[in-house]
């Protein structure tokens, strides 16, 4: 729909070439280099995510634990609302700016790049802009529980907005290290450290109020937008030089990208807003119905959500580039391949995670505070929703790197209708639990759906041998074990601890014996230093 783009009268297109992947060397040799350059790619990416994740939690803990219920709430609310206007601004673009170049790149055209790039950042940078403006102007009216946080955001949001969309072009280049380093390393860190200096204020009791926290939060975008547009700019600066004549076509063809960049993402963009709102709106509708103390208890439940997703964004962006790439020139088997390991591998690092959360629900809230543990039953929802996400993979992805952004704004619209509706009739009555039920059929919907249109439509599902293993590797070890042990020993910190022991054993043993269905060596591989190029070169 969104797909060939074809030069118009008097364009150059003798440097045409088709993918070398695509036409030379036998297909395990292909299969094999792609799988190792995935993995190089994924186990960067997770280990950025895994510190990412730590960071994460460290900053809702002292949160949580330094500003006391309803100041937390606030902070909560206002995050949560500087995100979800974030992912309005950034109008799709983060999947396009991956896609475009990608595809540009596979057919041989990167002399296009460089319009596409304006195509998408000018109007990011513009409308970021012009939320950011709204948004300070009017949270005092709209929002007043939680203005004070929201408006110190609000002058940050072009920033936010635009790094992340740097970011993703850097994805569309093949670069990966840029979004470790600056999106799962720099930023959360940073932010750890400048929260965690306000919580060591606040011992002595100096309490800054949480428009200072939330400085202090969001602070970090900034050198992260910095460093990602300059290393978008040295990269389309090193392109080879054109001629006359292709400057001339680039130019010319420069405005039919631009329209098909357009075409593919307008659906996107309100695809994206509706799929951020999934992630953050029940938030705010909890802070609005229930009120900004259930809403902190709600926002802390839901923190190892945030984990699940961590590890699926950090596959989806090494599969992202690679499946645009197999699909235009219609490798079908090349993405299935792609899809069905990056699922694997998800399940793999994501199950014993949320798993173990639902067993042990009211031990991991009271980590964050005596007052949070009555939102174990939320915890326990959230747990079953993500994984039914995860076991579905980065099914939305896939369905937009098949050019299908219109079937996939559809779901995402669904989604969020359902979680609203759900949420409006259940939070007034059941609180937390009413808003966890509303995300979880939310989910059910946004991945469901989308699962059955990739089956029907391109023969392209998620269940491959290595996921049906990871699955009942983790359900067994992570899911049975634990709450046998539970009948034992009762919910308390020894007790976990063994639990925990015992399921670790059992998984890893499994793991080793199932290592290359899995694709664990590849993954083993790209993690030993000096180990990549032997890796990645076909043989013969």
């Amino acid at each position: 729909m969104t797909g060939r783009l074809t030069a118009p009268p008097g364009a150059n297109v003798s440097h045409r070439t088709v993918p070398p992947q695509a036409t030379t060397g036998p297909a395990t040799d292909r299969a094999a280099t792609e799988m190792s350059g995935f993995a190089r790619g994924g186990v960067a990416n997770l280990a950025g995510a895994a510190l990412a994740a730590v960071a994460g939690v460290g900053v809702t803990w002292l949160v949580a634990r330094g500003l006391g219920p309803a100041a937390a709430g606030s902070f909560f609310a206002a995050t949560s609302a500087f995100v979800l206007v974030g992912g309005v601004a950034r109008l799709g673009t983060t999947t396009a700016l991956v896609y475009w170049p990608a595809r540009l790149r596979a057919q041989g055209r990167p002399e296009l790049i460089g319009p596409c790039l304006r195509s998408g950042l000018v109007p990011v940078a513009v409308l970021g802009l012009a939320l950011g403006v709204a948004v300070w102007l009017t949270a005092a009216h709209f929002v007043p529980e939680y203005a004070g946080p929201l408006t110190m955001l609000a002058l940050f949001l072009p920033v936010a907005a635009l790094s992340e969309a740097l970011l993703a072009a850097t994805r569309g280049y093949r670069m990966m290290r840029p979004t470790v380093l600056l999106e799962k390393i720099m930023r959360p860190a940073t932010q750890l450290l400048c929260v965690g200096s306000l919580a060591v204020l606040a011992l002595s009791d100096i309490i800054s109020p949480p428009s200072t926290w939330a400085l202090a939060w969001v602070l970090p975008y900034v050198p992260g937008a910095a460093i990602a547009g300059f290393l978008v700019w040295r990269r389309w600066h090193s392109e080879p030089t054109l001629t006359r004549r292709d400057r001339l076509a680039a130019r010319i063809e420069g405005r039919t990208v631009g329209r098909a960049f357009w075409r593919y993402t307008a659906p996107r963009a309100l695809a994206n807003a509706a799929q951020t709102a999934l992630q953050r709106v029940d938030v705010l509708m909890v802070a609005g119905l229930a009120g900004l103390a259930p809403a902190a208890a709600y926002a802390v439940a839901g923190r190892f959500v945030v984990l699940g997703q961590l590890a699926n964004g950090s596959i989806a962006q090494v599969v992202q580039p690679r499946l645009a790439e197999t699909l235009s020139v219609g490798d079908r088997e090349g993405a299935l391949r792609l899809y069905q390991t990056a699922t694997a591998w998800l399940v793999m690092i994501s199950w014993p995670l949320h798993l173990i959360v639902a067993c042990y629900a009211d031990l991991y809230l009271g980590l964050f505070g005596a007052t949070y543990t009555s939102a174990a039953p939320a915890v326990r929802v959230l747990a079953a929703a993500m994984l039914i996400s995860t076991g579905c993979g980065m099914v939305d992805m896939v369905l937009s790197m098949a050019g299908r952004t219109t079937w996939n704004l559809m779901n995402v619209l669904l989604a969020l209708v359902t979680m609203v509706a759900i949420d409006l009739v259940a939070i007034p009555r059941l609180g937390v639990v009413g808003a966890a039920i509303g995300l979880a059929a939310a989910v059910a919907v946004n991945n469901l759906l989308p699962l059955a249109q990739l089956a029907t439509s391109l023969r392209l599902h998620p269940f491959g041998s290595g996921t049906r293993t990871a699955m009942a590797l983790a359900a067994g070890s992570f899911g049975v074990l634990p709450w046998l042990v539970r009948l034992v020993v009762p919910s308390q910190p020894v007790g976990a601890g063994a639990a925990l022991v015992l399921a670790a054993g059992v998984y890893f043993g499994g793991l080793r014996r199932f290592q290359d269905r899995l694709g664990i060596p590849a993954l083993l591989a790209a993690a030993r230093p000096g180990r990549r190029n032997n890796k990645a070169a076909p043989q013969g």
